[in-house]
C-alpha cells in the first residue's frame, strides 16, 4: 500500500471544507461528528474560491481541495457533484449548478432538462458525487459515489434541494424530494462517496 493510500486523518486534526456554502459546512460537520475532527470552511478562513475549469467531477473536486489545502495549510475536503441524463449525453453533469444560473433557478433548470429530453423514451439518469481529500504537500485521495435512476416529470416532493424533485432512484416510486431527508441521505450519491471516504481516511470513532 502506498503512502497516499495509507494516509488518514487523525483525532484532533483540523479539516478545511473547501466551500463557502454554510449549508454544506453544516452537513459535513454533522457527518464528521464523533471522529474528533474540527471542520472549518474555506469561507471562514477567507480563502478564495478557485474557478472550476476541469472537465470532470474528480478534476473539479481536486482543484477545490488542493487550493484550500495549500492556502490554508491544512488538510482540505472538497466535493463536486451533479445530475447526468443519458438522453442529454450526460448533461448537465459538471455544469449542473451552472444550469440553474446565478439565481439558483432550479425549477427553470429542471424544466430545461425535461424540454431537452423531449420525446426520447430513455429517461435514465444518475447522480454523481466525488470527494477529494488533499494535504498541503499535494497528497490526494479521491472517492466517488453514484446512484442510478430516472427523470420524472412533473417535479414531485417538497424535501431535498436542487434537482431532487425530478429524480427517482432505481427501485423506488418516490423522487428524492418525496423522501424524508434522512432516508434520502442514507442512499444518496454523496452518502456513498462519504462511506468510501470514511472507511479509508477517518479515524475510529471508538464506538461499535
Amino acid at each position: 500500500m502506498s503512502g497516499a493510500q495509507a494516509r488518514r486523518l487523525a483525532r484532533g486534526d483540523r479539516l478545511v471544507l473547501a466551500s463557502h456554502n454554510q449549508g454544506k459546512l453544516a452537513e459535513f460537520a454533522a457527518l464528521l461528528n464523533g471522529y474528533g475532527i474540527t471542520v472549518v470552511s474555506a469561507g471562514q478562513l477567507g480563502l478564495p474560491e478557485p474557478e472550476e475549469t476541469a472537465d470532470s467531477f474528480a478534476g473539479n473536486a481536486a482543484l477545490k481541495a488542493v487550493a484550500a489545502a495549500r492556502a490554508g495549510g491544512l488538510p482540505a475536503l472538497a466535493d463536486d457533484s451533479g445530475l447526468c441524463v443519458a438522453a442529454l449525453g450526460g448533461a448537465p453533469g459538471i455544469y449542473s449548478a451552472r444550469w440553474a444560473g446565478p439565481d439558483k433557478d432550479f425549477p427553470g433548470a429542471m424544466a430545461r432538462i425535461d424540454e431537452a429530453i423531449g420525446d426520447d423514451s430513455d429517461r435514465s439518469a444518475w447522480f454523481v458525487s466525488v470527494l477529494c481529500l488533499a494535504w498541503p504537500d499535494g497528497t490526494l485521495r479521491t472517492f466517488e459515489g453514484r446512484i442510478d435512476g430516472a427523470i420524472t416529470w412533473p417535479p414531485r416532493g417538497g424535501h431535498g434541494h436542487g434537482y431532487d424533485p425530478i429524480f427517482t432512484p432505481a427501485g423506488e416510486a418516490r423522487t428524492f424530494a418525496e423522501m424524508p431527508e434522512a432516508e434520502k441521505n442514507a442512499i444518496s450519491h454523496r452518502a456513498r462517496a462519504f462511506a468510501a471516504f470514511r472507511a479509508a481516511c477517518l479515524p475510529d470513532t471508538g464506538q461499535d
